[in-house]
């Protein structure tokens, strides 16, 4: 695996196997990938690099380098704390700011966006997920664990056309893993400083990303109040979200990673 020169401290691994390195004064990050994922760590660079010339706060594009033995990728940090670590009394204060930016992410003009993040390439993702046998079973809905990925994905079938219509007529540019680890607060005015993780980055129907944002929200508040949010959210969004659609892509998006 290619590494970066200079002094770096290790954050966590990341997904597929990637390295995630912060600089000592912690002002920069590298994700380094092997050779096999070469190619998937170019396309988060390119969607980095296309979502800060938008104005939508998020990391930039510092270095990027390739060799026999993989490649690294060197971004500016967002400063702040991860939405899924404040309490939940400081999630409620921060919501209108993350429906603020969730609404400017939305509102780009979705043909200028580059990048597909459609249904037919995530159900194409997550076909050859199971047919690999390479679903987590942690990342799905506590309901569904004990059944077969194959028929999770059996169940969502029947939707596709009611689905691809949806998406045909309401198609925004997405976050693609909108999930409150990757919302990043001020801890002090608990105003959204930016979004990371941009891999999955694209052109889909905007429940994609608010099925699961509305889903990792439930995990720090209690159920009825996350539906007291979730009405709250609509208000600041200004556009109350489809249940069917909601439910839809949070049992699809799981049978995708892997």
């Amino acid at each position: 695996m290619l590494e970066p020169p200079g002094s770096w401290e290790p954050v966590r691994g990341g997904e597929s196997g990637a390295t995630v390195l912060r600089s000592a004064d912690g002002t920069t990050y590298a994700k380094c990938v092997s050779s096999r994922q070469h190619g998937q760590l170019s396309q988060e660079r390119d969607r980095v690099a296309w979502l800060s010339g938008t104005g939508i706060a998020g990391p930039r594009v510092l270095d990027w380098d390739t060799g026999p033995d993989g490649a690294y990728l060197i971004t500016t940090a967002v400063p702040g704390v991860p939405a899924d670590t404040v309490p939940a009394a400081d999630l409620a204060r921060a919501w209108p700011s993350i429906a603020d930016i969730v609404r400017a992410l939305h509102a780009l003009p979705a043909p200028d966006c580059p990048f597909d993040r459609d249904l037919t390439r995530m159900l194409a993702m997550a076909a050859d997920v199971v047919a690999r046998d390479a679903v987590e079973p942690a990342f799905l809905p506590v309901d569904q664990q004990g059944t077969p990925p194959a028929e999770l994905l059996a169940r969502l079938e029947p939707q596709r056309d009611r689905r691809l219509a949806d998406e045909r007529a309401d198609t925004v540019v997405c976050h693609g893993d909108l999930c409150l680890p990757n919302i990043l607060l001020d801890p002090d005015t608990l105003d959204v400083t930016g979004v990371i993780d941009l891999g999955r980055l694209g052109r889909a129907d905007r429940h994609a990303d608010l099925a699961l944002l509305f889903a990792t929200a439930r995990e720090t508040w209690p159920e009825d109040r996350a539906d007291v949010e979730q009405h709250r959210f609509a208000a600041h969004y200004d556009g109350v979200p489809d249940p069917g659609r909601l439910r839809f892509y949070l049992h699809l998006d799981p049978l995708t990673w892997g």
